[in-house]
């Protein structure tokens, strides 16, 4: 008797008590609590308005009346339309120089950057003034400067150089798409120093010093110690990078308008002259769900990386 009542005892003291689960069951619920009003602002701002643009975009909506539905009529005119053409190879373009270019001078930038050991705090705000300046502003700024009459040609003309003199950066079709590119490079390329040195410093530095010692240059301290201990932060910047070009709207509106006759047209300018110009709400839908499309395979190809371990 006396085993049976220990092992009784035992198994009693085994067995959750009732009501154990109960205050993590309202921490959780305290939790959700606090997240619903976050949940229901992203369901009215983005999910609500999201499931229209799919509904619109398989209709003829003017964005005004009624509207009515067309089926795959949207897409099959984006299949046939040489400016949706036009605008997605200038996208395609625009994403392939900032993965090069502006990721290049950032990595490079941030390296020097985190080599030097007074005033490194002062660098790091200069750089990033651009990104924070207001693109308007800004673009109205080189807006001014490139102009061929009064802009930075002229002035260096003034001074006996003569070579930019005339030059119509902006209103050349062979010029403009890689004059806005240079200005978007000028505002983000400063973004990405900053955001490569904080990363850097992250990156134990006794691997530094044991490299030093085996007789490794700076260049191979890059390559083989500085960028397989940022990779993650590479990854990450290079999807957003592809997502934020293909989404790329503000300077090129403000410069070009997508002009001149379409050399500098992305799928944002498009959807938004068919959406506000040619009152074409429905073919712009269609537009902005092959850019949603295009961000939900980049993010996707992202994961794919990851679980290959790209970002370990």
């Amino acid at each position: 008797m006396g085993v049976l009542q220990m092992d009784r005892t035992a198994a009693q003291s085994v067995q959750p008590r009732r009501g154990a689960g109960r205050p993590k069951l309202r921490r959780t619920a305290i939790g959700f609590a606090f997240m619903a009003p976050l949940l229901v602002v992203n369901l009215i701002v983005i999910a609500v308005p999201g499931a229209l643009s799919v509904w619109y975009s398989f209709t003829d909506w003017t964005g005004l009346g009624p509207a009515h539905f067309v089926g795959l009529g949207n897409y099959r005119h984006l299949l046939g339309d040489p400016e949706f053409h036009t605008a997605l190879l200038h996208n395609l373009a625009w994403t392939a120089y900032f993965l090069a270019v502006p990721m290049a001078m950032g990595l490079f930038g941030a390296f020097l950057l985190s080599r030097i050991k007074r005033f490194q705090m002062l660098f790091r705000v200069a750089y990033f003034i651009p990104y924070v300046v207001a693109t308007v502003v800004s673009g109205s700024i080189w807006e001014s400067l490139l102009s061929p009459d009064q802009g930075i040609g002229d002035g260096l003309a003034n001074l006996g150089l003569p070579w930019l003199k005339n030059i119509n950066f902006l209103g050349d079709p062979h010029l403009a798409l890689g004059t806005v590119a240079f200005v978007n490079t000028w505002q983000w390329w400063g973004f990405l120093v900053v955001i490569f040195l904080a990363s850097m410093q992250a990156v134990n530095p006794s691997l530094y010093e044991a490299a030093r010692l085996d007789g490794a240059n700076t260049w191979q301290e890059f390559w083989h110690i500085t960028l397989p201990g940022i990779r993650p932060t590479v990854m990450f910047l290079g999807l957003m990078t592809v997502i934020w070009s293909f989404l790329v709207f503000d300077y090129i509106y403000i410069l070009t308008q997508g002009g001149p006759a379409g050399s500098t047209d992305v799928l944002g300018t498009l959807l938004y002259r068919n959406a506000f110009a040619n009152q074409q709400a429905g073919y712009a839908a269609s537009i902005g769900v092959v850019m949603a499309l295009i961000s939900v395979i980049s993010v996707s190809g992202f994961l794919y990386l990851r679980r290959r371990g790209w970002d370990i």
